[in-house]
């Protein structure tokens, strides 16, 4: 299992990526299905590593 940082920027890049190549995020600036997984997932990370740095203070 990766650890929070690592699925944080692996989840970010995705979703970076997929927003610069989609033809219906990028040029119609229009989020399509695929983005807003994507981006959930990478809030889902972000809270993730968020928590873990809580708990470990």
């Amino acid at each position: 299992m990766p650890s929070p940082e690592d699925a944080l920027q692996v989840s970010r890049t995705a979703y970076e990526e997929h927003a610069r190549t989609c033809r219906q995020c990028h040029f119609d600036m229009a989020p399509c299905a695929v983005s807003k997984h994507l981006l959930r997932a990478y809030n889902n990370a972000r809270r993730a590593q968020a928590r873990s740095n809580t708990a470990v203070h």
